[in-house]
């Protein structure tokens, strides 16, 4: 896969290996439910939102989700899925593409549990509907704003007096 650079883009990045995990890592921070979209059976996009765990990115994202759910059966289907991010009050925004597993490791469901799940899972850690879902990230896409919200608004302002030559955003294409 090719990603060119427009020669206008000065601010779009393409990054990997360790810079790229950190990157991500940072656009992470602080965002808690993502949009997880999966292939359905006829073809179509299905997306839902989901809690993400509070764990260090290292690649992976975990999720627990009810083993009976629909996404569930896509996923078995076909493990690509893309989850999407959105963070508006900082113009942060960041999808990422990876392949789905699914597990009912009793292990890793108690080291992800958390008393909020109880609005899903009313009988607790233990509920055997609960199934641990995992997304090996493999590349991602990232928007965000440089700055904060007033000098963004400075920003766009200059940038439009000047025919767009002031930086307002960074851009750019992470593989893992």
């Amino acid at each position: 896969m090719s990603y060119k650079q427009d020669e206008n883009e000065q601010d779009y990045k393409v990054l990997s290996g360790e810079a790229g995990l950190k990157k991500i890592a940072e656009l992470l921070e602080g965002i808690h439910i993502a949009m997880v979209t999966t292939l359905a059976s006829d073809g179509s996009i299905s997306s839902r939102p989901m809690a993400v765990q509070d764990k260090a990115f290292d690649g992976k994202v975990w999720f627990l989700t009810r083993s009976s759910s629909e996404k569930v059966d896509e996923i078995e289907e076909d493990q690509h899925v893309t989850l999407t991010f959105t963070d508006s009050s900082n113009s942060k925004y960041l999808t990422l593409k990876g392949r789905a597993s699914l597990s009912q490791d009793r292990a890793k469901v108690d080291e992800l549990w958390s008393s909020m799940y109880r609005a899903w899972f009313p009988k607790g850690a233990n509920d055997p509907e609960i199934a641990v879902l995992r997304v090996d990230v493999h590349e991602a896409d990232y928007w965000e704003a440089s700055s904060s919200r007033l000098v963004r608004g400075a920003k766009y302002l200059a940038a439009a007096v000047t025919g767009g030559k002031v930086s307002v955003r960074e851009e750019g294409h992470v593989l893992v």
